[in-house]
């Protein structure tokens, strides 16, 4: 098949040992973004698209440009994907979602922003770097109070981490998420406002969907203490529009560490947001990790490879097959 990767905009994955499973494949990558009529410029003759996590939307006008598209392969999530345009257009999308594992990468950089937002990690580089040398005083973590917000993997592995630096986890989120964790015996605060108002540190844990979204609105940012850390590594969308710059300016919480944003990619650096004096900001790498790719892209290419013989997986629009014969296998690599 005629295989289009997107937005690989490290040019990664064709030197990670998964690549090999697209063998016999006819494989372009693009490493950089494109959208509109460029993108469908691009795209012709394309048979397979592999997605990026949600970095290209797929609109119907988009497979409207593109005749000879049979399969659009991701893994995840698909708030980026028209689904409905797929099916009416007998375009096949394949999505796995994973049931157990936890994504060790974007737990990691969680942790690593909850330091540097601690200990100021950005502030006394730039002070070291500048001449001056130490530039205030940082906060240790053990002894203090962090609250996760959704109970689930992630979360899991970032309370793992928060107990082995002493830390008190405490739990919020939906009222089944509460009664799990209170079931395996976590700390669940005793109400929202009282969760919000005695962390030193809340990070957020939850899926985008249209239950979740806005769900942390002004009134819980407003709880936060002046010194207390709110940390987004999931999604931009779970904070309520504009409550987060609002809440910064007013004071509470008193810093954000991000790594992810409204728009991305983020390319003004007068983005207010962005420049904000007590913000950390990284550029959505939560996920962005060789093995996480290399894992996540497994699975996308597994995808391929089963369409391309007939027996598809992880299917999400069964309807969409049923237009369209199956393509021939790929040709066994020499």
């Amino acid at each position: 098949m005629r295989v289009h990767i997107l937005d690989d905009w490290s040019d990664t994955l064709r030197g990670l040992p998964g690549f090999a499973r697209m063998a016999g494949h006819d494989v372009t990558i693009w490493t950089d973004h494109a959208e509109g009529p460029e993108l469908a410029r691009r795209l012709q003759g394309a048979e397979a698209l592999c997605l990026f996590r949600e970095r290209t939307r797929i609109t119907d006008d988009l497979l409207a440009a593109l005749p000879g598209l049979r399969l659009i392969s991701g893994r995840g999530a698909w708030p980026h994907v028209d689904v409905a345009a797929c099916t009416a257009r007998g375009v096949a999308f394949c999505s796995y979602k994973p049931a157990e594992a936890p994504n060790h990468a974007a737990a990691e950089l969680t942790w690593a922003l909850i330091l540097a937002a601690m200990r100021d990690l950005p502030g006394q580089m730039a002070s070291a770097r500048a001449g001056h040398w130490q530039a205030g005083v940082g906060r240790t973590l053990a002894g203090r109070s962090i609250g996760l917000y959704g109970y689930g993997r992630i979360g899991g592995l970032v309370a793992r981490y928060a107990r082995a630096f002493g830390c008190r986890v405490i739990w919020w989120g939906s009222d089944a998420g509460r009664a799990r964790a209170q079931a395996a015996g976590e700390t669940v605060a005793e109400s929202r406002a009282a969760f919000f108002a005695q962390c030193d540190v809340i990070s957020l844990h939850l899926r985008l969907t249209p239950e979740t979204t806005g769900i942390i609105t002004a009134a819980d940012l407003a709880q936060m203490g002046p010194r207390a850390v709110l940390v987004n590594t999931a999604r931009a969308g779970l904070i309520a529009p504009g409550a987060l710059l609002a809440a910064l300016q007013a004071g509470r919480p008193g810093l954000a560490a991000l790594d992810v944003f409204d728009a991305e990619p983020v390319t003004d650096p007068a983005d207010p947001l962005l420049s904000h004096p007590r913000v950390i900001a990284t550029p959505h790498i939560g996920f962005v990790t060789e093995d996480e790719f290399d894992l996540q892209f497994r699975d996308i290419y597994d995808q391929v490879n089963a369409f391309a013989a007939g027996r598809p997986q992880h299917l999400v629009n069964p309807g969409a097959v049923a237009a369209r014969p199956a393509v021939p296998p790929p040709a066994p690599p020499e």
